[in-house]
């Protein structure tokens, strides 16, 4: 099992034919990982060494054809890895690892914080529960998916699954919010309002980029110290995730790359690289690469250099 995924457990064993082949893949196929998680019959529980309880996750149950190709009905990859990111960052939790921003960058004691297209909710909880003051969980307005994500935070953002003296949450929300849609309660009460802005696993549809960098850019508060994290995993493509990375298209809504990375499932993390040729799909799937973008300071000043 690999270090990523080792802290999910599903809540039921596998009872059809489709669930015995997706629990197999890792024995048929040793070098395979799986990047995406749970079903809205088996649910997930979260365990983490820093909490006191496993933190469970319901996943939506959706029915429409257009619900279902978005995805957001399975917990994935990158909801983990910026879970993880979180608690490493907030706790101090030593780490040998290199790459990347320091640890501490991903603080978010006292802090405000705004999920898009959230999934199961995942990093926001964690950020609940190590801290974080205000918690604002988006995902885009389909009543399943959002009654899920209701359902997850009101049952876990809470004292008892908080380490001891963290929790400081003064209010926990879940808001419908289609990227790039800013003229809505939600985006006008919003606007340039949150110290960090958090997405998992959100680059798959490059039609989608201008609309979600727009949103980013929307609620990513005006503070020296604000950044947004932006985690997508290369299993449907390394194209789709660094087209969103690009320095102009970044530019053009104020935003800039202050750190990109790349980081597997077993914690091992490596320098970017905008084009590795052809990559084994095997091993695509394992990596993830992570951005944190901030405001775009001063005239000239550039993100991350493509060659």
């Amino acid at each position: 099992m690999t270090a990523l995924t080792s802290r999910l457990s599903t809540g039921k064993a596998a009872d059809d034919p489709e669930d015995y082949f997706a629990a197999s893949l890792g024995v048929i196929f040793p070098g395979d990982v799986s990047n995406l998680h749970g079903d809205a019959e088996h649910g997930l529980l979260y365990t983490s060494p820093y909490l006191p309880r496993a933190v469970p996750l319901a996943l939506a149950e959706v029915k429409s054809e257009d619900d279902r190709r978005l995805f957001s009905h399975y917990l994935w990859n990158a909801s983990l890895l910026l879970a993880e990111l979180i608690e490493v960052g907030t706790l101090g939790v030593t780490t040998s690892e290199q790459g990347g921003p320091p640890v501490e960058a991903f603080n978010v004691a006292g802090l405000e914080t705004i999920e898009l297209g959230a999934g199961t909710a995942l990093p926001s909880i964690m950020a609940g529960l190590l801290g974080a003051r205000r918690v604002v969980v988006t995902d885009y307005p389909s009543p399943p998916v959002l009654q899920t994500l209701r359902d997850n935070v009101t049952l876990a953002v809470q004292p008892r699954f908080a380490p001891a003296g963290r929790f400081a949450v003064e209010e926990a929300v879940v808001e419908g919010h289609g990227w790039g849609e800013l003229d809505t309660p939600l985006a006008r009460a919003g606007r340039r309002s949150f110290d960090r802005v958090i997405a998992a696993d959100c680059l798959w549809m490059p039609w989608q980029h201008e609309k979600f960098r727009r949103s980013i850019a929307w609620f990513l508060g005006d503070g020296e110290a604000a950044r947004a994290w932006v985690v997508g995993g290369f299993h449907t493509g390394r194209d789709k995730v660094a087209a969103f990375f690009e320095r102009e298209a970044l530019a053009a809504v104020g935003l800039e790359v202050e750190h990109l990375w790349e980081r597997d499932c077993d914690g091992q993390n490596r320098e970017w690289v905008w084009d590795r040729g052809v990559e084994d799909v095997s091993e695509r799937k394992r990596w993830l690469g992570v951005g944190v973008l901030r405001r775009i300071r001063e005239p000239g000043r550039e993100g991350e250099e493509r060659p």
